[in-house]
């Protein structure tokens, strides 16, 4: 695999993750139970079980909307998510054989890829719907908190913290050498 061939998979790879990221981190913010210190807030808080929602502040009115929405959106990425566990272990196993077939495992990556793809437009068309019900200051809050929570504000994807454990080899004190 060349340089160039080896960048493209690189950055494909790249964004198919960080819109993994971005799609477990809403399914994870939408878990069905709700925070004791927050139940009380409002009316319509013990009806609102995302904790995301909740921050937002959606009405009772938006909730209804959207949960549908959300509870479709989740069990989608959820069967997408299995799909693509079930075929990074087809990868490994093919890796593994004791005949490795590099177009079966290339083959078996494309399928992975394009199973993240689907979760991306899952993600994004979710994110349009959310869009159409939420207030202009709701949509603003909730854009926010993605870019604040994928590290998308602080640099490149995948950059990790500017003084975290990522670091050019050349850095670290024993020089990679262990």
């Amino acid at each position: 695999m060349t340089w160039k061939n080896t960048r493209v998979f690189l950055i494909v790879a790249s964004v198919a993750l960080n819109v993994a990221f971005v799609a477990t981190w809403i399914t994870r913010a939408t878990v069905s139970h709700a925070h004791p210190g927050e139940t009380g807030r409002r009316e319509t808080r013990h009806t609102i079980w995302c904790p995301l929602h909740r921050e937002l502040g959606v009405t009772g009115e938006q909730w209804t909307q959207i949960e549908p929405l959300l509870r479709e959106f989740q069990a989608a990425v959820g069967e997408r998510s299995q799909e693509v566990d079930a075929k990074r272990l087809e990868v490994i196993n093919l890796v593994a054989a004791a005949e490795a077939n590099p177009e079966a495992i290339r083959a078996r990556q494309d399928e992975i890829l394009a199973t993240k793809r689907s979760i991306q437009d899952l993600v994004a068309n979710h994110l349009l719907a959310e869009k159409g019900i939420l207030t202009p200051e709701q949509q603003q809050r909730l854009f926010e908190m993605l870019r604040s929570r994928t590290c998308c504000a602080g640099g490149p994807p995948l950059a990790g913290p500017p003084n975290g454990a990522l670091r050019p080899v050349s850095e670290i004190p024993d020089g990679g050498k262990r």
